[in-house]
């Protein structure tokens, strides 16, 4: 059996950092759902409506971080610093433009995108109020994408790590403080993580801009840099799309099932989220390390890294696997005091489960395509995953069988999801090397 050595070290001294900022964002959902999963079903199933709503919509945007984690990563390892910071500022200024449009549109728009997803009026009431609010933290959370993909890039892992616990933090003794202490509802819940994202955003946007000036970069927007930022996210765009469209399919088809169901999905989703974000701390490490290998001209040194990954990709879903079946009854509970919606999560959580050894190599596949800039087959591909996903997950509103078959569907997705990507690592088109 092969020992630890120095491939597993370069991919440890990236990961390990990334595993603890990644989740940060999931964290910051796992807490909400607990504490408005107390105030009662209702509530939690308006924080399902409106976090898919949310979590879409800069979802969508995920090109910011994985693209500038890319051209960084290629730039830096072929060292050229200034252009490499010149590229990370410009994804800062699109990061920006675009949340501030986005924000906007979600306040203008945050009744109907509520009322589509939700299951009662009463339901649809609480989402619009959390999405209202949550509006104001979409140009941040935007700007954290755009700013941790440039430190990956450049692998500075250690910045976002500490801006992540430190928000992830305030974000729950705000939420409990305003939801408990103040009595704001869903609302307080809300207004807490738009300040915890800000005070994250200003953080890293001052960390990125100073070391760009220190690299003779320019830090004013410039419209070439900004397009060409724009312009290469657009595949990266539609692949994401199509990961985001199922989610929201699910969620439609949970709220079609009732009250319960669409609750459980909202926590189940929350368990996913984070369990993925865990397993991407690998992916983080295939993004950097293949943009850095390429780079730099280094076709067999990428090839080994992609093997030792997907290694480590089974290891770490079997134990995301083992964790969550062993506390799928006691996270049920944590998350919800309705029995009825107890019942339903736990078989779904241990599907969930059962999928994540595969989940754990089809992160890490994604991770270095993503670092080899292979975008357009990565669109196509999830265009022929959602294909393959949705009429499984429509079966289940239409045979009106049980919300635990909803999960099932999802593990048709992520194997859909390997066979695309496996398939893909296995030729040469991905690797093109050099800046």
């Amino acid at each position: 059996m092969r020992g630890f050595d120095d491939l597993d070290r370069r991919i440890l001294a990236v990961a390990a950092p990334a595993f603890v900022a990644l989740v940060s964002e999931p964290l910051m959902l796992l807490a909400d759902t607990a504490i408005i999963g107390h105030l009662g079903t209702t509530e939690l199933g308006g924080l399902a409506a409106a976090s898919v709503v949310l979590t879409t919509i800069v979802g969508l945007c995920v090109f910011l971080a994985y693209g500038s984690t890319a051209a960084v990563a290629r730039r830096h390892g072929a060292g050229l610093e200034a252009e490499a910071y010149g590229l990370a500022v410009g994804g800062l200024w699109l990061a920006l433009g675009l949340g501030v449009v986005l924000g906007i549109g979600t306040a203008v728009f945050s009744g109907a995108m509520s009322r589509s997803l939700s299951s009662s009026d009463a339901v649809a009431a609480q989402a619009d109020t959390y999405l209202v609010i949550s509006a104001a933290a979409v140009p941040a959370m935007l700007i954290v994408l755009a700013a941790t993909g440039a430190l990956r890039g450049v692998l500075d892992l250690r910045t976002p790590l500490v801006v992540a616990a430190v928000s992830n933090v305030l974000n729950v003794v705000l939420n409990v403080v305003l939801v408990y202490g103040f009595d704001l509802g869903i609302g307080g819940a809300a207004a807490g993580t738009v300040i915890a994202q800000w005070v994250a955003a200003l953080w890293l946007g001052v960390v990125v801009i100073r070391r760009a000036t220190a690299a003779h970069a320019s830090v004013r927007p410039q419209v070439g840099a900004v397009v060409q930022a724009g312009r290469d996210g657009v595949p990266l765009l539609v692949r994401t799309a199509t990961l985001r469209a199922s989610l929201v399919l699910a969620t439609a088809v949970a709220a079609d099932l009732g009250d319960v169901p669409l609750a459980a999905q909202q926590v189940a989703t929350s368990v996913v989220t984070f369990l993925a974000f865990g397993l991407d701390a690998i992916a983080i490490a295939g993004q950097a390390l293949t943009g850095r290998t390429l780079g730099a001209g280094d076709a067999p040194g990428t090839r080994a890294l992609t093997r030792r990954m997907v290694a480590w990709g089974v290891g770490t879903g079997l134990v995301a696997a083992v964790a969550l079946a062993a506390g799928s009854p006691l996270l049920a509970r944590l998350f919800s005091p309705d029995p009825a919606v107890q019942a339903a999560l736990v078989p779904a959580l241990l599907v969930v489960a059962a999928i994540q050894p595969l989940s754990g190599v089809v992160f890490v596949l994604d991770g270095v395509l993503i670092g080899a800039g292979d975008g357009t087959y990565l669109a196509w591909a999830g265009l022929a995953v959602l294909a393959v996903y949705a009429p499984c997950a429509l079966a289940v509103s239409v045979l009106d069988v049980s919300f635990t078959w909803l999960w099932v569907a999802y593990g048709a997705f992520i194997a859909a999801r390997l066979v695309t990507l496996w398939l893909r690592q296995r030729g040469d088109r991905w690797i093109v090397l050099g800046a």
